[in-house]
């Protein structure tokens, strides 16, 4: 009788003891099914895009040099062809990306929806962004700071003289809250002109209405070689920030993270090695270095880490270019623009670009 009761006993205990904590077997279910689902997760942007069959891209329609939109409806720009440069490694060809045309404003709840795969749009990582947001940032493709361009008859040369000044800033950028801070630790008094467009801004300050406008020194350097008289204009020598640029993606999709951080690495990796898209393939044929053959996809299947083709990396440079190209192409003195790296030269030649070993 003992034992049999010792047995009900122990019966009713254990069965207590799941009813308690959810059920032991009846757990492992939702536990295997949240497994598939972070899985599933981890993947889902590549899946859209390989089933889409293009990549979609946010960026800006009109900030030269980073991407604008030509005449004929073309997008062109670093950042566009960084764009490129993604969809020729994710889906083999360049041309299969779609541009989304965004505003400071709208650039971050794109991403965050899903209306976009990527975001590559002057897009500054900061904390916040990264917390906030539920973001996640790439590795740094421009490193920039933000200052001021004024008129150079108005007779500011320092921030000092910016005392009272009207300030041109786009709205929802990184430019809004550096300016307010500066101003605010300087106990200096202004008038933000805030604009969500920067064709807006910028005929808006030609015409006077503002004393100064700040951003970017990049941006501003394009924009003010593309004002009617570039020659009023100078940039003030001051830079208040750290300005890195990066590429946005959703937080949570490890995969696709790791395939644009990856792409965006290659671009470092290629023009550190002296791989550009008119030699890749003699250098293919010949080196004998194991870490190009594996980047050059002859040994290590390195793509298949990515869930990617083994010569993701040999068609993103073939057919767009390593980094050093890209920037030449829409900065260097070709361009019009003859905007100095400075920290935007590989580790090799005293920038911070820096790509970890494939391997």
């Amino acid at each position: 009788m003992k034992q049999r009761i010792m047995l009900v006993l122990l019966t009713l205990l254990a069965a207590a003891s799941i009813i308690s904590c959810g059920g032991k077997e009846q757990a492992a279910a939702p536990v295997a099914e949240t497994q598939v689902v972070e899985r599933s997760n981890s993947t889902a942007t590549l899946d859209t895009v390989m089933d889409r069959g293009y990549l979609i891209v946010g960026v800006n329609a009109s900030n030269p040099g980073f991407s604008y939109l030509d005449p004929d409806g073309n997008y062109l720009g670093f950042e566009a062809d960084m764009g490129r440069s993604i969809a020729a490694a994710v889906l083999g060809d360049p041309e299969k990306v779609q541009f989304r045309p965004l505003t400071s404003k709208e650039r971050f709840a794109a991403l965050q929806s899903g209306e976009i795969d990527l975001l590559i749009r002057t897009a500054t990582h900061t904390m916040t962004r990264d917390t906030d947001l539920s973001l996640d940032f790439s590795a740094p493709y421009y490193y920039d700071g933000q200052t001021f361009m004024v008129r150079k008859d108005s007779g500011i040369k320092t921030i000092a003289d910016l005392e009272g000044a009207a300030i041109c800033v786009l709205t929802g950028s990184t430019s809004e809250g550096n300016l307010s801070d500066i101003m605010a630790s300087r106990n200096l008094t202004y008038k933000p002109v805030l604009f969500e467009n920067l064709d807006e801004l910028m005929g808006a300050f030609e015409k006077g209405r503002a004393d100064a406008w700040t951003g970017d020194r990049s941006g501003l350097m394009t924009r003010m070689r593309n004002t009617a008289d570039p020659s009023a204009y100078t940039l003030l020598d001051e830079t208040i920030s750290k300005e890195p640029l990066a590429i946005g993606v959703r937080h949570g999709d490890d995969q696709w993270g790791d395939i644009v951080n990856w792409s965006l690495y290659g671009l470092f990796f290629a023009e550190e090695h002296g791989i550009t898209s008119a030699n890749i393939d003699s250098i293919k044929s010949s080196t004998e270095k194991p870490e190009e053959q594996a980047f050059l996809g002859m040994r290590s299947e390195l793509g298949s880490k990515l869930g990617l083709s083994n010569d993701w990396a040999y068609n993103m440079v073939k057919k767009t270019g390593n980094y050093g190209e890209l920037f030449d192409k829409h900065f260097g003195p070709e361009s019009g623009l003859s905007i100095p790296r400075g920290f935007n030269k590989p580790w090799t030649g005293g920038g911070l670009l820096y790509s970890p070993p494939f391997r």
